[in-house]
């Protein structure tokens, strides 16, 4: 809804908005959009007179706001809805949808159009790292759109997707999820096939050849269909191959690199097309790769612009999303909350740190995960984790008796199966427990659909000396600290948090580093620790986390600007100095370089 009102605004019009409680950040985000809101619910907030009233779907019939817009006469709309009327007629709408990957490859799709220069809009239902928030208004004629099967308000129980009028559109997957409005696989087919007869005869449909159910359904398509695999050179017996033809795409030679990226070779129809590197990993980001590389190419977009886009995208925030690191303990997050995404997430985390231990601690609190759908399927998908912690189940209250998961079961059958888990209810208990087992190079990914009580936070706390990516709220004290050591400040504006990460310890915030890249190369700055801090290797620490997220990032090329630690730089972690005419083009024509006195030595580090 956060982002349906960004579009609204941007789009010209006078939004407002109301919501029992609004947090960060997309309370930050509204603010900065100038979007006002109301916290709680009340007739009253209607009396500023809007012309209509766009419902969530979490409001039933008798919602306080929907009792007083039918009062006054105000028609009410769903956000879906809203966002076909309002945007779609006049573009291009390409529409991500399946049951896995819709987050990650409808932004990933965004990115490429971006920096393709198509200047696409778009509506995604997470948070690219790069963007900030979820949606984009451009002038391009594309619109790329996550399209979810969910239903759309209390009058409207059809699927959101069903009003996004697709051009284009790509499906990755189909299974049973949303069991609280899927009351079997059946009615999941029917919503997907009524999605697919919205594509015109010239339109195109990208479909996964490696799931069966998506590819039936292709087959009810009338537009021109292409199929996309992910060759790992061995048959996987948990995949559903149902490729009778070879696919239109396929990548293959697959392999991940010594930085954490993966690189991969795609063909199509049997021709080599291009080799690409991107910091997303596992089975099913390949694919994921794989599809939104088949609809930019399609939209004109060369091999060589794809690739460059493909190496430049950061990411999405809870999909393997780094929230800190301390006492040498990487903390993840990530959204899985259904049993193929658990299992997806885990691989491929395995494949990325294959010499850490992985723990998953997991929190049932979907609709779906609440249920005992997959209690058992749950079993063989933690089997790729170390070893498992299992919540509690959220709101058990609101799940009939008969049909509620069992937590407790679940960490018993991975325990009696040969996985190391147990069953904490309580997240201090959670806590207590990783800090007296966890062990420095050990990746914790935390996987939940909601906020598990702030469990990242307080874990990180509780570790010490965690250095996390900064948030909005940040920026004051990252200034503050950058001033008080005279470094540069009139460039770092509140956007700048998306390039900082910042280190607290007992005392609180104590030390930052910056690190913008762009493409290929990258800048380190505004390195800070606070004086009281100084001497007991915070400032190698910070750097040495930026160090490691750029090359992960892709770059090649690490600059930075320094009036006094050169030697520091040098020595602690392999920088030299560089003659500042030979710095590349992007990075010279920053702000950082562009402000840089004569006073100060250029250095870089080649990864």
């Amino acid at each position: 809804m956060g982002a349906v009102a960004g579009l609204l605004k941007a789009a010209g019009h006078d939004v407002r908005g109301s919501d029992r409680a609004v947090y960060p950040p997309m309370s930050e985000q509204l603010a900065a959009l100038q979007i006002p809101v109301f916290q709680g619910f009340a007739a009253d907030n209607l009396a500023w007179g809007p012309d209509v009233v766009v419902v969530g779907n979490v409001c039933s019939a008798d919602h306080v706001e929907v009792v007083a817009a039918r009062a006054r006469g105000l028609p009410l709309t769903s956000f879906p809805a809203v966002l076909g009327a309002e945007f779609l007629d006049s573009k291009h709408a390409i529409v991500v949808t399946g049951t896995h990957g819709k987050t990650t490859t409808t932004s990933l799709l965004s990115h490429l159009l971006i920096e393709a220069g198509r200047d696409p809009s778009c509506f995604i239902g997470g948070v690219p790292i790069a963007l900030g928030h979820g949606w984009r208004f451009g002038q391009g004629h594309d619109f790329v759109l996550e399209g979810d099967e969910y239903d759309s308000a209390f009058f409207d129980k059809g699927s959101k997707f069903l009003h996004y009028r697709p051009r284009t559109a790509i499906l990755t997957s189909v299974e049973l999820d949303h069991v609280d409005i899927f009351a079997s696989m059946d009615d999941v087919r029917d919503t997907f096939r009524r999605f697919l007869a919205l594509i015109p005869p010239d339109g195109l449909l990208v479909v996964a050849a490696e799931h069966r159910e998506a590819m039936q359904l292709a087959a009810t398509a009338r537009c021109r269909v292409e199929t996309y695999s992910v060759d790992l050179g061995t048959p996987d017996a948990s995949t559903s191959i149902a490729i009778a033809t070879a696919p239109t795409w396929r990548a293959r030679k697959v392999a991940i690199l010594e930085s954490g990226r993966c690189r991969f070779e795609v063909k199509k129809n049997g021709e080599l097309f291009d080799s690409y590197e991107t910091l997303l990993s596992g089975h099913h980001n390949v694919a994921n790769c794989l599809a939104a590389i088949a609809v930019a190419h399609s939209l004109g977009v060369g091999p060589a612009e794809i690739a460059r886009g493909m190496s430049s995208f950061a990411g999405v925030r809870r999909r393997q999303e780094l929230r800190g690191i301390a006492s040498g303990v990487m903390v993840l997050d990530d959204y899985a909350h259904h049993p193929t995404a658990v299992r997806e997430t885990l691989r491929a985390l395995r494949g990325r740190f294959p010499d850490r231990r992985i723990v998953a601690v997991y929190e049932p609190r979907s609709a779906t995960s609440r249920r005992r759908t997959f209690q058992n399927e749950f079993v063989d998908a933690f089997a790729h984790a170390d070893e498992v912690v299992v919540a509690k189940l959220f709101d058990a209250t609101k799940i009939p008796r008969e049909e509620r998961f069992d937590p407790e079961r679940l960490a018993l059958d991975l325990h009696q199966s040969g996985t190391k888990a147990s069953y904490l209810p309580e997240v201090d208990a959670i806590v207590k427990h990783l800090v007296e087992s966890a062990s420095p190079s050990d990746v914790v990914v935390v996987l939940s659909s909601g906020s598990f009580d702030g469990l990242h936070e307080k874990l990180l706390a509780a570790l010490g000396d965690a250095v996390r990516p900064a948030g909005l709220h940040d920026m004051p004290e990252i200034r503050a600290l950058a001033k008080h050591v005279e470094l540069p400040v009139d460039d770092l504006s509140d956007d700048a948090y998306r390039n900082f990460f910042v280190l607290h310890n007992e005392s609180g915030f104590v030390g930052c580093v910056g690190l913008e890249v762009y493409g290929e190369d990258a800048i380190l700055r505004s390195l800070a620790v606070h004086p009281e801090a100084r001497g007991v290797g915070y400032g190698w620490l910070l750097a040495d986390t930026a160090i490691s997220q750029a090359r992960y990032r892709g770059v090649r090329r690490l600059y930075l600007l320094t009036e006094t630690a050169s030697d520091f730089f040098a020595a602690k972690h392999g920088f030299r100095v560089v003659d500042r005419s030979t710095v590349s083009s992007a990075v010279a024509k920053t702000s950082t370089f562009q402000s840089a006195d004569g006073g100060v030595v250029a250095m870089r580090l080649d990864l």
